[in-house]
């Protein structure tokens, strides 16, 4: 019992600090993915860009909850306004 908490609060950790969305997303955002995280990227479990990574290149075996965190991650993530100090590509 003590290990499947400390496994789900790892994933709950590593998820909050995937993507920007996920860092400032909720707790039902997070959650969405948690399955799909245990079910097609276990194996990155904990490194967080591992994770992002598969999220992303599994993204048609995602459950619908998380193609839509994933999909608001990335359309967040395309629209970041440039800082002035930032050159733009």
């Amino acid at each position: 019992m003590r290990t499947s908490f400390i496994r789900t609060s790892l994933i709950t950790l590593t998820l909050c600090g995937a993507s920007p969305a996920f860092a400032e997303g909720t707790s039902a955002q997070r959650a969405a993915c948690t399955p799909d995280v245990w079910r097609l990227c276990a194996g990155e479990i904990p490194n967080v860009s591992g994770i992002t990574a598969c999220l992303r290149r599994e993204k048609p075996k995602l459950s619908p909850a998380c193609r839509q965190v994933m999909h608001e991650a990335d359309r967040e993530a395309g629209t970041r306004p440039v800082a002035s100090n930032e050159r733009r590509s």
